[in-house]
């Protein structure tokens, strides 16, 4: 006895069969992060935003590499020396601006023979006419080891 499919069969099970093939090729590879290597880098992103939240410039400015880049959405590549010079512009307004890492938003990847790669979203608030204002924003940052020192190299900040 032989069996007879018709085409109509035979696609649906090919369009099964491709479906769970791409769905498995799919699946998401990331590289394990060591318990010590998220801890170290959560404590440098705190180290960072306290110089920030205090307005210490020098502080601050020194968790740079001097061949920073900065990518903002709405501005593109912003030079080094603008970077800074935005920085302190902000610091002087009558207003305190300061950062607050969203809980649970932190991501930390190695980066093989450099460093790490920071992920995560972060919350800007002021008072602006009596009211707070908050602003949420998504950033990455690729931190450099060198000599037993981290410094922040490249920054992409989105989602504005």
């Amino acid at each position: 006895m032989q069996l007879k499919y018709s085409p109509k069969i035979i696609l649906f099970i090919a369009t099964i069969f491709i479906f769970i093939h791409s769905a498995l090729a799919q699946e998401k590879k990331v590289a394990a992060t060591s318990p010590e290597l998220f801890v170290e880098i959560a404590k440098m992103d705190s180290i960072l935003f306290d110089a920030f939240n205090t307005q210490n410039m020098v502080k601050f400015k020194s968790m740079f590499t001097t061949d920073l880049e900065w990518f903002q959405d709405n501005d593109g590549l912003v030079p080094y020396e603008t970077v800074f010079k935005n920085f302190e512009t902000t610091f002087k307004k009558e207003f305190k601006l300061t950062r607050q890492l969203v809980k649970g938003s932190l991501e930390v990847h190695p980066l093989k023979n450099y460093g790490a790669i920071e992920i995560g979203s972060h919350q800007f608030r002021h008072i602006e006419n009596g009211k707070q204002e908050v602003g949420t924003f998504r950033f990455v940052m690729l931190w450099q080891k060198k000599d037993d020192t981290w410094k922040i190299s490249r920054v992409i900040s989105y989602d504005h």
